[in-house]
């Protein structure tokens, strides 16, 4: 049988200090037939240009919208069967692409790469990030009944198909609940495997941590609470 499809979609904003690593690391541990999308988010330095010189196909937005907006322009274009999420700064490691595919099996639509069941790199986590993903986790598992341990996970695999018909509101980093809640709403069958997390060697995260964790508390409130 031939292989279903895998885009690895790279929502990016001024990563050129790895993007070239990880869309070559993408590309080498992904199987074929494959294509490597980065979703260049308004950035101001040589993400773009680095992307497509190591082999990714880039959508370019004309400024930095975040991280929500990116991922779903990434889903818009991406033309694999299965679609792959992972972060473009190098913190997420492209050779564990396999695990998650491989975990994909008949009546699984989506696999988390759950950094809380695998491993913490020295530094690749603050204790206050720590701490504030665990709680919402923990909100998250009460209001809906749920098991998972990475809610905030931005490491996955998804059927695309179960994206059809989906629609998705968030700007930043609330869209890691809001696609996991959707696709659970909609009788998607997800679970989660462990993986690892890295330090950042370059650049500077957009993660604002009370900022954004308002934004996931209020994003999983509403979709409790406020959505038929």
């Amino acid at each position: 049988m031939t292989p279903p499809s895998v885009s690895v979609v790279l929502p990016a904003y001024n990563e050129a200090g790895t993007i070239a690593r990880v869309v070559r690391d993408a590309l080498a541990h992904t199987r074929a037939p494959c294509e490597v999308l980065v979703i260049d988010d308004g950035s101001v330095d040589d993400t773009g240009r680095l992307a497509e010189e190591a082999g990714a196909r880039v959508v370019r937005l004309r400024r930095n919208q975040g991280k929500g907006v990116a991922m779903r322009e990434g889903f818009a274009a991406a033309r694999g069967e299965i679609i792959v999420l992972l972060d473009a700064d190098g913190q997420d490691d492209p050779a564990e692409i396999p695990t998650l595919l491989d975990s994909l099996v008949p009546g699984v639509d989506m696999v988390v790469g759950s950094r809380f069941l695998g491993r913490f790199g020295h530094g690749s986590i603050t204790p206050l990030n720590r701490m504030g993903n665990q709680f919402l986790t923990f909100v998250l598992n009460v209001l809906f009944r749920t098991h998972m341990t990475d809610t905030l996970a931005g490491f996955k695999a998804i059927r695309a198909e179960k994206l059809r018909g989906l629609r998705f509101e968030a700007h930043r980093y609330d869209i890691e609940v809001e696609l996991l809640l959707g696709l659970l709403r909609a009788g998607a069958h997800v679970i989660e495997v462990p993986v690892g997390r890295d330090a950042r060697t370059h650049g500077a995260s957009q993660l604002h941590s009370f900022r954004d964790g308002a934004l996931i508390l209020a994003r999983i409130v509403q979709m409790r609470f406020l959505r038929s």
